[in-house]
């Protein structure tokens, strides 16, 4: 039945499936007291519809938003550096609400199957230039293109062979 929570400024840590299957959970505010979120804390959120990831979260475990299927709006101002998986458990697998998402420039791995079953997510806009894990099934049963900083194309057709022909340079600074 919980439907919302403001998270105290005196929490430095979500952990592990700490709000997993609160499925009537709308609205959460992350304070920049939090640096980190543990594997699978929202998971089954299915009424979470936005959701702000502040500056000061660093570290996240694995499938965070997994099945998140009302998850319509994410917005990420911290600097994580992976979208890490667990087998088929995906970060954003299953957040099928999902039209759009920018990844910072300091996200530099992307794991297998993080955006899969997304059916409703056709903008992924990468900041980096390239990434240090390339998941295989990242976008299964997506149909997300996939924009990438102007000049990194090939280098992400090269490693995401699978999704090339989504693949498009975009010049970020010309948008902002």
């Amino acid at each position: 039945s919980l439907t919302s929570i403001n998270i105290p400024e005196s929490v430095a840590s979500i952990g592990s499936s700490a709000f997993s299957g609160c499925s009537s959970l709308t609205s959460i505010n992350i304070p920049e007291s939090v640096t980190s979120i543990g594997g699978m804390a929202f998971s089954g959120c299915t009424s979470l519809t936005s959701i702000s990831i502040p500056e000061s979260v660093t570290s996240v475990g694995d499938a965070v938003f997994y099945n998140c299927s009302g998850l319509t709006k994410v917005e990420i101002l911290g600097s994580i550096e992976s979208f890490p998986s667990f087998n088929s458990y995906g970060f954003f697998k299953g957040c099928s609400s999902l039209t759009s998402i920018i990844i910072p420039e300091s996200v530099s791995s992307i794991g297998d199957w993080a955006f899969s079953d997304c059916t409703s997510l056709t903008s992924t806009y990468i900041k980096a230039t390239s990434l240090s894990t390339y998941g295989s099934n990242a976008f299964y049963n997506c149909p997300t293109m996939i924009y990438v900083p102007s000049g990194s194309e090939e280098t992400y057709k090269d490693k995401w062979w699978v999704y090339r022909s989504r693949i498009v340079g975009y010049d970020y600074s010309a948008a902002q």
